[in-house]
């Protein structure tokens, strides 16, 4: 059974009647996919606390499977992204309205757009409980046209107005995050708390056993299909190998998303594919039976990220990384020990690190089993459960009214042992 659905957490506090209200705790995240997949260990271990859980997103096909889990969705069309100002107003209306109907006792915005219309509603309908995630700064901070210029400056100059009080706290996924908001002075560390990622369920992803093969090796990069992700280089290092004549298989997962102003179009992609450089998936939801058929895994970003998930998982399944040497894949991506790290937008390297690996089974192996390590020491679902419920409960006017226990469970894991060979 999934570590998330087996969790122990403390329920509230017994010195409440019980005909007291639970606390309401609602999640304002751009979709409901993203929700149920990064989000959902929190949510269950924060009923399992005592909380109502419901949720605010755009709808993508997961609104069924989420409630009925017990959680309620309050749909917001085309939450995600950035639209024309009389969208977003409109959205900002909504979220105004049911922030009115839920009452919620916690709000957790996630994104720089969630967090600043969420906070506003927030703001302006009277919650008081507020936490802002950043999971990565996004295109906005690193974007290098015009445009992410315009927003860069005019978000944060919002920020700094809207995001100011003692009753908000705020939840970074990596320490170069943390110091540049600082620096921009949107937030202050004494409001911040450093929680890595989303965590990653060791149970559900697992290393796998295959036999010894003589096949190819299969390389993977599963991400959104955005040329920040690295897909060009990644596709130039796949040529270049294959031009060596070595037997590996270059694979990309991973969904088109067009409304993202740094977006790889549909016929890039089929050109890449017609080409023989690289095999196109598409969308995959069953990731641990993706992971079971790769034996490296990467993510060759060009710029920062929070902390990626997909290199997490990895990890935990016992796969080797190869990552950009970039703030949050070098969180998980320890270099020499569990993956190898090579400068971003670095072809050559790329390639060279990629061969490396491919040419060495024992190296491979040596890294999954460091990985797995890596992930159940540091990196559990039900980690990142108990520190964010503890962020809930140390807001100031839900002080003593959650306890939280999650008890350890790294030694129930079992530890990673060698995968295929080449």
């Amino acid at each position: 059974m999934p570590l998330s659905d087996t969790m122990t957490v403390g329920a509230v506090s017994t010195a409440a009647s019980d005909n007291a209200t639970r606390p309401r705790l609602l999640f304002l995240v751009n979709e409901d996919r993203f929700f149920w997949s990064h989000r959902r260990c929190i949510a269950l271990a924060a009923m399992k606390a005592g909380y109502e859980v419901s949720v605010a997103a755009e709808v993508t096909g997961m609104q069924a499977e989420i409630e009925a889990a017990g959680i309620r969705v309050y749909p917001i069309p085309r939450l995600r992204g950035l639209h024309n100002p009389i969208r977003e107003f409109k959205s900002l209306a909504r979220i105004i309205g049911i922030y009115r109907r839920i009452r919620p006792d916690v709000v957790h915005h996630v994104t720089i757009k969630n967090i600043f219309l969420g906070t506003l509603a927030a703001r302006l309908t009277g919650v008081s409980g507020i936490v802002n995630a950043f999971s990565g700064l996004g295109y906005v901070f690193y974007g290098r046209t015009w445009k992410a210029f315009f927003l860069r400056t005019m978000i944060c100059t919002l920020m700094r107005i809207t995001l100011r009080g003692s009753h908000i706290r705020y939840i970074l996924q990596n320490d170069d995050d943390l110091a540049d908001l600082e620096r921009l002075k949107i937030l202050t560390r004494e409001q911040s708390v450093l929680i890595r990622g989303s965590g990653v369920d060791p149970e559900e992803f697992q290393p796998t056993h295959e036999a010894t093969s003589d096949g190819p090796l299969n390389v993977l990069l599963a991400t959104r299909l955005l040329w920040s992700k690295g897909l060009a280089q990644y596709v130039a290092a796949a040529r270049a190998l294959k031009s060596q004549g070595l037997n590996a298989r270059f694979i990309i997962v991973g969904r088109l998303d067009p409304r993202n102003p740094d977006h790889v179009p549909p016929k890039q992609m089929q050109e890449w594919v017609d080409e023989g450089a690289v095999e196109w998936w598409g969308h995959r939801s069953d990731m641990p039976k993706v992971l079971a058929g790769a034996d490296i895994v990467c993510l060759p970003a060009l710029h920062g990220e929070g902390l990626p998930r997909v290199l997490l998982e990895a990890a935990a399944c016992g796969c080797p990384v190869v990552a950009s040497d970039v703030r949050g894949c070098r969180e998980i991506c320890r270099d020499n020990l569990n993956g190898l790290l090579v400068p971003p937008d670095d072809v050559a390297s790329l390639t060279e690190a990629f061969s490396k690996l491919l040419q060495d089974q024992p190296l491979r192996e040596r890294m999954g089993q460091a990985g797995r390590a890596i992930v159940v020491r540091e990196f559990t679902a039900e980690q990142v459960a108990q520190q964010t419920l503890e962020v809930y409960s140390g807001l100031h006017h839900l002080q003593g009214a959650i306890s939280v226990e999650v008890g350890p469970q790294a030694a129930q894991y079992p530890a990673a042992e060698g995968r295929r060979a080449a």
